[in-house]
């Protein structure tokens, strides 16, 4: 069996794969890993018996050798036909795109009616990622980026929650189904310590708990 190395941050592919079989999905759905990477996660949905497709900027770079990769540019149209899946996977993908709205766009065309989209991206939401944006004023997962350097791997986007319901929405998606990977212990900390200030702003939409010490985010969309 083919050893593929994630380019994800580490443990990321596990907590989805959590994630994702809690979800209880049949293994006759088409799937499309897009952005597809080396194509670890590819292979560990193809192993548990899924129909999968994969694409991929740079599909030269992708190992899985039992699931051809096409070349797909996110931010054009996709090489797939309308109504195609019946989910679309983007692990750590979504910050590196710059055009949000054709991105959520084409997803929708090739998704079936009440189709899933799933993004995993890092939480610029949580306490560390604020306390780091106040000191320094980057996002954790983010900083300053190569003005001459377009290659699609750095970190462009740095999205909230709320402009993310507000581009799914408007490209006929409902709001997200937000879910973490884990806590982060520094957020925890920090949560602690500024507890008394966090109160005064308790309900704002931000705010939520999960937001506030969440590592990753697991965002589910689906498409009406």
């Amino acid at each position: 069996m083919q050893n593929i190395k994630p380019i994800a941050m580490p443990g990321t592919h596990e907590k989805f794969l959590e994630f994702f079989i809690k979800e209880s999905h049949p293994q006759s759905y088409k799937i499309l890993d897009l952005g597809a990477g080396h194509g670890a996660f590819t292979q560990k949905l193809f192993n548990l018996g899924y129909d999968m497709s994969a694409c991929d900027l740079f599909p030269e770079a992708y190992e899985f050798d039992k699931v051809p990769c096409v070349k797909a540019d996110i931010t054009t149209n996709l090489p797939f036909s309308d109504n195609y899946f019946d989910m679309v996977i983007a692990i750590e993908v979504s910050e590196h795109v710059l055009d949000h709205e054709k991105f959520f766009a084409e997803v929708n065309r090739i998704l079936k009616k009440g189709g899933k989209f799933y993004i995993s991206t890092p939480n610029i939401l949580s306490m560390k990622s604020r306390m780091k944006f106040l000191m320094g004023g980057f996002f954790h997962s983010f900083g300053k980026l190569d003005l001459n350097k377009y290659d699609g791997l750095q970190h462009v986007a740095s999205i909230s929650l709320d402009q993310y319901n507000y581009i799914a929405v408007k490209n006929g998606f409902d709001k997200a189904r937000v879910e973490i990977d884990r806590k982060q212990s520094s957020s925890q900390w920090l949560y602690v310590i500024l507890f008394p200030l966090l109160v005064f702003n308790k309900t704002s939409f931000h705010n939520q708990k999960k937001l506030l010490l969440g590592r990753l985010l697991f965002l589910t969309f689906i498409k009406l």
